[in-house]
């Protein structure tokens, strides 16, 4: 089980660096940084697979989904110098917080 946690976590890290590296990809005009982000997003997607090998489907991919949607926004908000605003912030947290009620709802 601690195996497939690291194997999500290890997801989210490259989908999230992925997601950061889009903007200097240029549209996919720039080879280099199109190259790795299709690779950062390939590992993403092996690594959710193996993930779900143990974790149900849908707390993988919230968690998967939702951390990745919180770290993103906060990466552009704190080193892509993205605009800030309370209710983005808001957003963060309640995406925060829906991952925690759904891996508290799954514990039985």
């Amino acid at each position: 089980m601690a195996t497939a946690w690291v194997f999500l976590v290890a997801a989210i890290g490259a989908e999230v660096l992925g997601t950061s590296l889009l903007p200097r990809s240029d549209g996919f005009r720039r080879a280099v940084p199109t190259l790795a982000v299709l690779g950062l997003y390939a590992a993403a997607l092996y690594c959710l697979s193996q993930a779900l090998r143990t974790l149900d489907v849908g707390v993988a991919y919230a968690v998967w989904a939702g951390v990745g949607t919180a770290v993103v926004a906060a990466i552009g908000m704190l080193v892509l110098h993205e605009p800030r605003s309370a209710s983005k912030v808001l957003g963060i947290g309640l995406v925060i917080a829906g991952v925690v009620a759904l891996n508290l709802g799954g514990v039985a």
